[in-house]
């Protein structure tokens, strides 16, 4: 592709990975690089934990909520309240995945998350994370109404692509 005027170079770069709702469930891509690894040439243990929150923020931009957004405007933010994680098998130097993110539970200042790290079919690791809307003083309070909506939408399976 050529620049014409009026282009900037980002026009001609692609976009960062992003992912998608299929039916309810969030698909992130991600792929397994050098620094993912330990010694032994294995994803290291936490950073299934980075794949799961980059695929988590994803999940809510794509949904429509303005993370960034509401902390500017000092409103609130999002903070992991309990996880669990289950690793079945690892992940290696060049795998691509896919982090698949189910909303699970919501409630006024609370939302739950199954997420799933795959290697084509096979099942890597799975967490469920709970996470409360804190207000930027660390205490709890109601996440905004449409966010509710968004998530309770979600949970019942609806499609919400545009």
């Amino acid at each position: 592709m050529v620049k014409s005027p009026g282009m900037s170079v980002s026009d001609l770069l692609p976009a960062p990975a992003t992912g998608r709702f299929i039916a309810a469930v969030h698909h992130f891509p991600l792929r397994v690089y050098f620094e993912d690894t330990d010694l032994s040439g294995l994803v290291y243990h936490a950073n299934y934990l980075r794949y799961m929150e980059r695929a988590r923020s994803d999940m809510l931009r794509v949904a429509g909520i303005d993370q960034r957004g509401n902390l500017e405007e000092g409103e609130g933010v999002y903070a992991v309240t309990d996880l669990q994680l289950h690793y079945r098998r690892p992940a290696r130097l060049d795998d691509d995945l896919m982090v698949m993110s189910r909303v699970t539970k919501v409630g006024a200042a609370s939302c739950s998350i199954h997420q799933t790290v795959m290697r084509d079919e096979e099942i890597l690791t799975q967490g469920d994370i709970s996470v409360a809307f804190l207000t930027p003083q660390g205490r709890p309070r109601r996440q905004p109404r449409p966010w509710v909506d968004i998530f309770s939408r979600l949970m019942r399976g609806e499609d919400i692509n545009p």
